[in-house]
């Protein structure tokens, strides 16, 4: 099964993301998104928004990561 997160970046600091709400079609993630464009803080950058298909019961950090200091 595929789901659809509905996020919003900053776009200073890509670091900086918040995550909307996660839908069951990419049709509800997109009005959820043009309802948020409507929001205090979204509304001053509306085209920050991102919609990212993921599928349920998979490991999506299959090789781990590394930070730099």
């Amino acid at each position: 099964m595929e789901v659809f997160l509905l996020y919003h970046i900053n776009e200073l600091n890509d670091d900086d993301s918040k995550l909307i709400g996660v839908y069951s079609s990419k049709e509800k993630a997109e009005e959820a998104q043009q309802k948020s464009k409507l929001l205090p803080g979204f509304k001053n950058s509306p085209d920050s928004f991102l919609i990212d298909k993921c599928k349920l019961d998979e490991d999506h950090w299959e090789e781990g990561f590394i930070t730099s200091v």
